[in-house]
């Protein structure tokens, strides 16, 4: 079985009238001013899916600035699971600045079979990870309905893209020694995160970390699979392509190239996805 744990759909309305919503969100304008930037909808990403040879994907919202785009997304993607619910599985937004709200929105999406919340965007939500009054409710709403977190994390040098953000390993880092038990996937290797788990006590702290494949062939040479399978195991990494940015096929060729052990492939690119997520099957 394989399972892309990291891809983006949009409502069709969205997709349309795609100005009208960069002019609502900050966030969305980062990612999609440019007419050339992928929109997907939840038919398409099936398609690709088809075409790649995947069976299972995790649909992901984006870091809405507003709490009323989180619930209009969120619906999209309860929906999509719905018409789809041997192939997807939802993740979705909240806006943690406003906490009462966003605790609201992780109860009703984990009632509707939600997974998770994320991609969450700090740097263009304005929110931040270290403040416990904000994060400790939010927390506490996804451990207490099995939830994880997804996070968009970016690495401190190298060049500049579109969204790249400052969620470095120095902010990460913090918040997952303050949450200790939560499930937290670090989408874009985390950063770099993986590579101070060359630390003892930094390896001991990513106990209930993950890191994600998403954009992987724009950031690091094929090289990053096996340095980061001797850092922190096989056992914490999900391929994500980060659909419709890239098409899963060109990741999975780069996976199946990396010489990697059978099992540890297996692993990658869907094993561990399965056991996080609850998945029963091959």
């Amino acid at each position: 079985m394989i399972i892309d744990f990291h891809t983006h759909v949009l409502p069709p309305q969205i997709k349309k009238d795609r100005s009208k919503y960069i002019e609502l969100d900050p966030s969305f304008a980062v990612l999609y001013s440019k007419p050339e930037a992928k929109i997907a909808t939840a038919e398409e990403l099936i398609a690709s899916m088809d075409e790649a040879g995947i069976d299972i994907s995790v649909i992901l919202n984006y870091g809405w600035t507003t709490h009323e785009l989180c619930l209009e997304t969120n619906d999209y993607i309860l929906e999509s699971v719905a018409r789809y619910p041997q192939r997807l599985v939802g993740f979705g937004a909240v806006q943690p600045q406003s906490p009462q709200a966003a605790v609201a929105e992780i109860e009703r999406c984990a009632q509707a079979g939600i997974k998770g919340v994320g991609e969450l965007r700090p740097d263009l939500q304005l929110f931040d990870l270290a403040d416990e009054v904000v994060m400790a409710p939010l927390v506490e709403a996804l451990e207490k309905n099995g939830l994880i977190m997804l996070i968009h994390a970016s690495e401190p040098v190298g060049h500049d893209y579109p969204g790249k953000g400052n969620i470095t390993p120095d902010m990460l880092y913090p918040f997952i020694t303050s949450f200790p038990d939560l499930k937290l996937v670090c989408a874009h290797w985390g950063g770099g995160l993986p590579f101070y788990a060359l630390m003892p006590e930094v390896k001991k702290a990513l106990g209930n970390v993950f890191f994600d494949t998403a954009a992987s062939p724009f950031l690091y040479t094929p090289e990053i699979y096996s340095q980061v399978v001797q850092l922190v195991g096989g056992d914490r990494i999900l391929f994500g392509s980060d659909y419709p940015l890239l098409a899963p096929g060109r990741l999975l060729k780069e996976i199946e190239a990396t010489g990697l052990p059978p099992e540890t492939k297996e692993l990658i690119l869907g094993g561990n996805a399965r056991k996080l997520l609850g998945i029963e099957g091959k």
